[in-house]
Parts: C-alpha cells; structure tokens; sequence
C-alpha cells in the first residue's frame, strides 16, 4: 500500500492505494505528510492501517507526494554520473575528489510546494543548449532522519550551463519545473529492497521511442542512509524532507530534450512517474 497526494475540488487530500493502479480511498481530510513525517503524528508505516473516508472517485488529480518538505539532492554518487560530468566540464578534476570523499556532493532541489507531480509539465530553461533528465530513487525521511519512504524522482538538469562552470550548478538545477516527484510514496516495509530496485528511464518524441536505459540502485557507491546522515548534520526537518539520491542514466551528448517530449521514469513496486516537457524562462 502506498500514500498518494491529490487533489480534489481544489483541496489537497492524501490516499491509499497500490503503486501501479493509484490512489482508491482518501484518509482523513486534515492528515498532512508533514503530520506523518512531524514528531507528534501517526507514522508514514501506519497508513495501511488507517480506515479510510471514502473512495476515491472521478475528478481527483494525483499531485507531487509532498506539502512542507523541501527537496535536496546528491550528486556524484555513480560511477557513470561522475565520467558524464567530467566529459561536459571545462576542468572535472573536482569530480573525481568529491566522488572519492567522505562527504557527499548535496544541494537543495525544490522548496515546498516546487516539485511537480505525475502529468505535470517539466521544464527546460529557455538559455540551456543541452537538457537531460535524470531518474532517480528519492528517500523520504521523518524529522528524525529516518528514511521511511520510496518515491521516483526527475531531477531534470541543464548539462550546458554546468558544464560551462561548475558554480552555475544552481541555475543549472534550480528552476521552474525543474523536479518531478511521483506518483506516490511506498513506505519501506512495503517497498522492494534497495538492492534488487532498478530504475528505467524512457524518452518519447512524436509518440516514437528517443531513448532508454536502467541501472540498479546496488550500483550506487553511497548508501542513501549515509547521505540523509550528511543532510541532517546541520539542519533540522520538522515536517521531514525529501532527498533524491544520484543518477547513473546519462544520455549520450546528441541527446536533448525538447518540449513536447515525454519522459518516463518507472520502477517495479514503486510506480510510473509520467511527465511532458516545457520550456521556461527566456
């Protein structure tokens, strides 16, 4: 059973229901994620338990799994993510160090209510030249650092504006509709183990197939429990947060989006994120 968020009549409700077939009865109307994330309310494992509402009926939009938290994300946490990085920059021998160090590469992704959610548009900005998405397993952890939760994540990225000076990291990765989450979060216990949860990554143009690939989570060099570790050491999440873990599917150069485009990041037990590309900014 896994918690979805949606949106119905203009109100935001959360709900139960299988990964792969959507949300089939709403819980309590003032149930937050932040209440279940927060260090006074029912936990993120209890929700299979808790008696539904109602159903679910026509009309409800499911939306990005998440109402306070912010969204971080680590960065060079493969193999792959670190030789496609060093390819795209001007000088990658940074890479290589912050690949091999104890401390992880972390950087915040989306502030509350930023991400968007399963049918939502995601953006490439208007002064980029070579745009990718990146599939990524995000962890959702409580106010204590515990990681309670599953979600597909899309840290869409501008590869040539990070590759042009790895301090325009930020403009390359913050921007409208730059982060899609979704559809829904699966608690750990109801969740496939890390090791065995492989990623895979489509790209549409035209209703054709552009591109594909996968890879296994067991091929990440950090395990995600070190990096909420790191992301806790300093900060405090009352109403927990969202961390997205690191990419090794990395199109090749001749590879990017453009709107219209439909991206797909799915994985077994965990759901489809489906979303179409936008271009933003100017």
């Amino acid at each position: 059973m896994a918690l979805w968020h949606t949106e119905v009549a203009g109100s935001r409700r959360l709900a139960v229901g299988p990964p792969h077939q959507g949300p089939e009865r709403f819980l309590d109307p003032g149930l937050t994620l932040a209440d279940l994330l927060g260090p006074t309310g029912p936990a993120l494992a209890d929700i299979a338990g808790m008696r539904g509402t109602d159903a679910v009926g026509e009309g409800t939009r499911t939306v990005a799994p998440a109402d306070a938290q912010p969204v971080w994300a680590a960065g060079v946490t493969f193999e792959r993510s670190r030789e496609a990085r060093k390819e795209e920059a001007v000088t990658g021998d940074f890479y290589d160090r912050v690949y091999d160090a104890d401390r992880p590469e972390l950087f915040l992704k989306a502030l509350p209510g930023q991400a968007r959610g399963p049918g939502e548009p995601i953006g490439i900005r208007a002064d980029s030249t070579w745009d990718v998405p990146e599939p990524e397993l995000a962890v959702v952890a409580d106010h204590a650092g515990r990681i309670v939760g599953y979600v597909l994540g899309d840290d869409v990225s501008s590869r040539s504006i990070e590759g042009e000076n790895p301090l325009y990291l930020p403009q390359a990765k913050v921007y409208e509709g730059s982060c899609a989450l979704g559809p829904c979060i699966v608690p750990v216990a109801e969740a496939p183990d890390l090791d065995v949860i492989e990623m895979r990554l489509t790209i549409n143009r035209d209703a054709t197939l552009l591109y594909k690939d996968s890879v296994r989570i067991s091929q990440m060099r950090r395990r995600p429990e070190d990096l909420v570790d790191w992301l806790f050491r300093a900060l405090r999440f009352p109403a927990g947060v969202v961390l997205l873990t690191g990419t090794s599917i990395v199109p090749e150069p001749e590879i990017t989006l453009k709107a219209g485009d439909r991206v797909s990041v799915t994985s077994d037990g965990l759901g489809s994120l489906d979303n179409t590309v936008e271009v933003v900014g100017r």
